[in-house]
């Protein structure tokens, strides 16, 4: 599950859940034609603009590369900042059982957050599935049958030709 932070004023917020239904490298992910469409384009539509499949490699030693996205500078050029934070884990997640709210984020009972101790704050966590019982329930009940389906757009959706700085934490412009 994603949770939205203060940033998006989601705080307390589900803004995705998937089952993990598989794994790619980066450089697999870049080359894979099942997801060339993910590639952003700068010139395209919104959606086209804000795709994830950014960073590849010409091999292992070799530095990461990052196309034009909304995690480069304004001018194109690569944010190191993000190429850093994004790439400390060479895995792209995939999933053929998700539910995206993304700016319809539902909010989360705060007795289940709390269940799991859960607090606002950057970085994955993991929680035994004893104790996770709880939110994974709520989970199934919010998504009522609606298994991979896009509910909102991304909440800086409107701003896809802004760019995100992982340094500051904050959409960027010119």
């Amino acid at each position: 599950m994603g949770m939205g932070g203060s940033r998006l004023q989601a705080t307390g917020k589900c803004v995705f859940g998937m089952r993990v239904t598989g794994t790619l490298t980066f450089d697999e992910y870049w080359s894979s034609p099942a997801f060339l469409a993910k590639q952003p384009l700068q010139n395209g539509s919104r959606a086209m603009m804000v795709g994830d499949n950014i960073y590849s490699r010409s091999n292992e030693d070799a530095p990461w590369l990052q196309a034009d996205s909304h995690h480069s500078y304004p001018d194109g050029s690569p944010n190191h900042s993000n190429i850093e934070k994004d790439t400390r884990t060479n895995k792209v997640l995939l999933s053929e059982h998700f539910l995206y709210f993304g700016n319809a984020a539902e909010k989360v009972p705060q007795c289940i957050l709390d269940g799991i101790g859960y607090s606002n704050g950057r970085n994955h966590r993991k929680f035994d599935e004893a104790v996770a019982k709880p939110i994974l329930k709520w989970f199934n009940d919010v998504s009522k049958g609606r298994i991979n389906t896009i509910v909102g757009d991304p909440f800086d959706f409107r701003q896809s030709g802004a760019r995100y700085s992982a340094a500051s934490n904050r959409i960027i412009s010119d």
